[in-house]
């Protein structure tokens, strides 16, 4: 049995294009040469996952971030999206007994969020127009 497999590396397709095993989004490091998916496309969607201790700047290229807070106030930035639809979800995970207070450079539904107990979660969309729209939350206080 021989198993052919095609890499096609900076591919710009103008149709639809389908696979029957799904995609990967990967990078490639330069110096080991070692492969690190970060995003699988195929029954289900998975991204990536920035794990953030304590203040800090939560990544745009992971989908998600988890907090990690101390016994202080942690401030965590929120830069602008890079593409209208992104989706970013912040959920805190350990709480040291501080708060994780997040603050979006540009924010449609308010100021800022604060996270104060394990599983609090934001999801937030991108619109290159108004900024991060906070499209679902779980316990998180908007400001």
């Amino acid at each position: 049995n021989l198993t052919r497999r095609i890499i096609m590396a900076n591919t710009t397709f103008s149709g639809p294009v389908r696979s029957e095993n799904g995609f990967e989004s990967i990078t490639k490091n330069a110096t080991t040469g070692a492969i690190t998916t970060n995003a699988t496309y195929g029954a289900t969607i998975t991204g990536g996952v920035q794990s953030l201790s304590g203040a800090g700047a939560v990544d745009l290229t992971n989908l998600v971030t988890e907090l990690t807070t101390g016994a202080g106030a942690a401030a965590v930035t929120l830069a602008d999206g890079t593409t209208s639809g992104q989706i970013k979800i912040i959920t805190m995970v350990v709480d040291g007994g501080g708060t994780a207070t997040v603050t979006p450079v540009t924010f449609a539904s308010g100021t800022t969020l604060a996270f104060d107990a394990v599983a609090e979660t934001a999801t937030l969309v991108w619109n290159s127009a108004i900024g991060w729209i906070l499209s679902a939350d779980r316990g998180v206080t908007i400001a």
